[in-house]
């Protein structure tokens, strides 16, 4: 087997030809799931596994744990392929796959820093299972020295003198609803390693994506894509740029938001400012669009532990915090334009379109819709939701409110629409039969998709973030919907 030859030997043979690999993939979450599925539709034979019996039972029927486009068909497609499989046991995966990729989740303790418990206990169970030589990925979002944690680790606690293994540190950087297209395009792999033996592994395991020479199952006559960026750095870094990166981000994220509050202050146009900022190469239009903050399960957690990061090692993060404190004030504000329009909100109807915290994803973990709707039913109005998407998982979080099938249902009969997720379908409504069913024709944009003055022409009381924020794209004209 490869694993067992010296490395000038293997070296040599990567050189000439792609290997394939037995890969194991512990924790099949958003970042585990994708990765399975990525991993084996470019030609690797991969084990999913995963504690939680239920999900590997769903899985092995053909279900989905979570919505993500294209990943359902992805998934399906390697396990009839026998590429891919799924179970509970991790000392089957352990022992058959030479690579294993930690993916399980790094959910915030009440400091804010990262519960690495789910981590340990994995690195515990190879400790007990493995024999031979190992590549050990951290995939998971962890802080930074925890690669050091798991070295040392596996010289205390393995079980036998036979057991080798390195480790590495691999971070994702898959936005949710867009996943799939990340893993098979992403804007770099970066790696951190110790060793020559796990550099050269890593990039054997992507060498597929590395030089674009898959069939794509995102985008056709994708052959003549550039080699993507393979970046190669020590552990403590590559641990780095995944926080640093999301904390960027996030930053801004508040920082547009900032300008948004001073443009309603001043009579000036948020939506203008970010343009024109955003066309200064050096900054880059993304992430500039005001609303009422970000959520999910990435943002805020790896913006939390990577201020308690910096306050353990005595860095000043006070940037950070103040990134942190605008984003929770998004919520307070904008509930307070709903007061200011309604008056009372107490027995008042209000719809609300979009429960997720961004679109093409199910996903509500710390979605400012919930945080929304939460405060308005402590104001005691009464909520009807509708999100092509995330409901049922809404309803674990929120079941006091009325589910709605489509977006008019929400709307009928309501003093307020508030739009909290930019789905794409918003864009598509009939606007005559929106104004018709609702008590008052009153729309308040958390997320800048439409324009005052689109709005205005369809006969509707129209509040957005930052006054006169220009959609991101035009509602199409109604006669030709």
């Amino acid at each position: 087997m490869w694993y067992s030859l010296q490395w000038a030997e293997f070296k040599a043979i990567l050189e000439e030809d792609c290997i394939l690999m037995n890969i194991a993939v512990i924790g099949t979450g958003y970042v585990g799931l994708i990765t399975a599925a990525g991993l084996a539709e470019i030609g690797h034979r991969v084990i999913g596994v995963d504690d939680d019996a239920r999900k590997i039972e769903l899985l092995n029927r053909g279900g989905m744990p979570f919505y993500e486009p294209i990943l359902g068909d992805l998934v399906k497609r390697n396990q009839q392929a026998k590429r891919l499989e799924f179970n509970s046991q991790i000392e089957d995966a352990v022992a058959k796959c030479q690579v294993i990729f930690i993916c399980v989740g790094t959910p915030p303790l009440e400091s804010g820093e990262a519960d690495l418990s789910s981590v340990e206990l994995v690195a515990r169970r190879i400790s007990e299972h493995a024999r031979g030589y190992r590549l050990v990925i951290e995939k998971s979002t962890v802080p930074v020295q925890t690669g050091r944690r798991l070295q040392k680790h596996f010289c205390i606690y393995r079980s036998n003198s036979q057991f080798q293994c390195d480790v590495a540190s691999n971070p994702e950087f898959l936005r949710e609803g867009s996943g799939v297209e990340d893993f098979f395009h992403p804007d770099r792999i970066v790696v951190g390693v110790d060793s020559e033996r796990a550099a050269g592994l890593l990039e054997e395991i992507y060498r597929p994506v590395l030089e674009q020479s898959f069939a794509c199952p995102v985008h056709e006559n994708c052959h003549n894509s550039p080699r993507v960026p393979f970046v190669v750095t020590d552990i403590n870094s590559a641990e780095l740029i995944k926080h640093a990166s999301n904390s960027f981000l996030a930053m801004k994220i508040s920082f547009i938001n900032m300008i948004a509050d001073l443009c309603e202050a001043v009579g000036a146009d948020a939506g203008k400012v970010a343009e024109a900022v955003g066309m200064d190469k050096r900054i880059g239009g993304s992430f500039l669009r005001p609303g009422v903050g970000f959520g999910g399960s990435c943002f805020p957690k790896d913006l939390q532990a990577f201020v308690r990061v910096g306050q353990n090692a005595g860095c000043d993060f006070t940037l950070l915090r103040e990134v942190e404190r605008i984003n929770q004030s998004r919520i307070d504000l904008f509930v307070k334009k709903v007061k200011e329009e309604l008056w009372v909100v107490r027995g008042k109807r209000i719809g609300v379109w979009g429960l997720a915290f961004k679109p093409r994803t199910d996903d509500v973990r710390s979605s400012p819709s919930l945080a929304v709707i939460r405060r308005l039913l402590a104001e005691g109005a009464l909520v009807r939701a509708h999100d092509p998407q995330a409901m049922e998982k809404a309803k674990a979080e929120l079941p006091e409110i009325e589910y709605c099938a489509d977006a008019y249902a929400a709307a009928e009969g309501a003093e307020a629409v508030l739009v909290l997720t930019e789905w794409e379908e918003f864009l598509r409504l009939d606007w005559a039969k929106v104004r018709q069913i609702m008590a008052r024709p009153l729309i308040l944009d958390g997320r800048n998709m439409f324009s005052r003055a689109t709005m205005a022409g369809h006969g509707f009381e129209y509040v957005d973030i930052g006054s006169g924020s220009p959609a991101r794209e035009r509602l199409p004209d109604p006669k030709t919907v």
